[in-house]
């Protein structure tokens, strides 16, 4: 037990360290939320950094974004503003004004917060405390709710959010359980979230009933096999995506807003559906629906050579012999 607490504790070193290399960045902003997670990421980070980097000029601090869901909201800051100060770190703390039970409501709250605080004061590398047991509740939440094969291959140690800013995971081959060992091991100040075990949340009735009961009844070991499957449909994605982005410069157009699809209408389903997705998206942000997809497709795979005006919203998409146009 002890050689594999401290195993998983050098490849969260090792990974941050590769991680910071490859984004090429001294500025860190941590994001924490309070709980056992978060006090577990400041532990470790805050050991990675006294150890391996040897420069006073890193920029670090830490972001906190209160929701105002619970009473005691106030002491907990007071718990989080001790910690830190433990560390001889700044710590920014913004307090939601609109109260929303609304679980993606508050999600894009705390991220817009979390990327415009990091935009404003030049940082670089957002590090956030999301787990191995997030990242299979998000997939089993996704999955609930209905997804692509995009939605639910997430296990990317750092993610480029644009063209200066990177998101990081190192504790991302982490699970909860041994971070409330760790927790324990090194008795750590975690705080009692009231609002984990409140179940108008879908994310707390996972985590404390359907992910119990499929463990209990169906496979103990079911976090290790759903993170295997995840990261086969995690190389299977990135492979998709990579001949996705390959076909679509090949098949755009060098001046105008058009995509020659006599260069996809060939390929598998799958990769028109991406191409023609990162079309859109790439050039006007935003998602085509189904019912567009499907008249399009029904006039690039027929070989009739008469002109078609298709209206999405402001838009008209012009599909002619040979070119997909956006006016």
């Amino acid at each position: 037990m002890r050689y594999q607490q401290n195993y998983i504790i050098h490849l969260f070193y090792f990974q941050i360290q590769v991680i910071l290399k490859q984004c090429k960045s001294k500025s860190i902003l941590v994001t924490i939320s309070g709980g056992q997670d978060s006090i577990c990421l400041i532990h470790l980070f805050e050991t990675f950094i006294r150890y391996n980097i040897n420069d006073n000029k890193q920029k670090i601090e830490y972001i906190y974004i209160d929701h105002q869901w619970k009473k005691d909201s106030y002491t907990q800051i007071k718990h989080i503003i001790n910690y830190i100060k433990f560390y001889n770190r700044h710590i920014n703390i913004y307090q939601i004004k609109f109260i929303s039970m609304s679980e993606n409501i508050s999600r894009q709250y705390r991220y817009h917060t979390i990327v415009q605080h990091a935009i404003y004061h030049n940082f670089h590398n957002i590090v956030t405390g999301h787990t191995k047991t997030d990242i299979i509740e998000t997939f089993l939440y996704n999955l609930i709710r209905g997804t692509s094969l995009e939605g639910i291959a997430g296990l990317n140690k750092y993610k480029k959010l644009d063209y200066k800013i990177y998101l990081l995971k190192p504790l991302n081959h982490i699970n909860r359980t041994f971070l409330y060992q760790l927790s324990k091991k090194f008795f750590l100040p975690i705080w009692s979230d009231i609002t984990n075990y409140n179940y108008l949340f879908c994310r707390n009735r996972m985590r404390n009933e359907l992910m119990p009961y499929l463990k209990n009844y169906f496979n103990k070991n079911l976090e290790n096999q759903l993170f295997s499957f995840l990261k086969i449909i995690n190389n299977d994605n990135e492979y998709l995506k990579q001949n996705t982005t390959k076909i679509y410069i090949e098949s755009i157009h060098k001046y105008y807003l058009a995509l020659n699809y006599l260069k996809i209408k060939y390929q598998h389903f799958a990769l028109q559906t991406r191409i023609i997705q990162l079309f859109f998206y790439h050039n006007l942000n935003i998602s085509l629906n189904y019912k567009i997809y499907k008249k399009m497709f029904k006039l690039i795979n027929s070989n009739t050579k008469k002109k078609y005006i298709l209206k999405y919203y402001t838009y008209k998409i012009y599909i002619n012999e040979y070119w997909i146009y956006i006016i």
